[in-house]
């Protein structure tokens, strides 16, 4: 059993920064690919960023590439999405995704349905 606790959303004028931080629990955290996803009003819940459990490997969609800088620390179990020069489109709800199947130490998951543990969200506003 795998829980993951969002944190660090809120209201930022465009342009602005803001960095979300995901604590999970799991005795085998460092060896689970890690995703961020979001989820605006409407719309379906899209990929935002990943890391490999090693950390020596991410990947961004591409609209949040070279704004947003995904990273990880395996010896506090936590996962953390910078989010810099944001813009009123990435308002949504946040969600941290953990796959705990086998990964090699440079996988990365883009597929919601490759992650089968989430979070509860966090929510990031960004105002024009």
């Amino acid at each position: 059993q795998v829980q993951l606790v969002e944190s660090g959303g809120g209201l930022v004028q465009a342009g602005g920064s803001l960095r979300l931080s995901c604590a999970a629990s799991g005795r085998t955290f460092s060896r689970y690919p890690m995703g961020w996803f979001r989820q605006a009003p409407g719309k379906e819940r899209e990929f935002v960023a990943a890391i490999s459990w090693s950390g020596a490997k991410t990947y961004y969609a591409d609209s949040v590439k070279g704004r947003f800088t995904i990273s990880r620390d395996n010896a506090k179990n936590t996962v953390s999405l910078q989010m810099n020069s944001l813009k009123p489109e990435d308002t949504a709800v946040y969600y941290c995704a953990a796959d705990t199947t086998w990964a090699s130490p440079v996988e990365v998951r883009s597929s919601s349905n490759e992650y089968d543990y989430w979070g509860q969200g966090t929510q990031v506003t960004v105002s024009s």
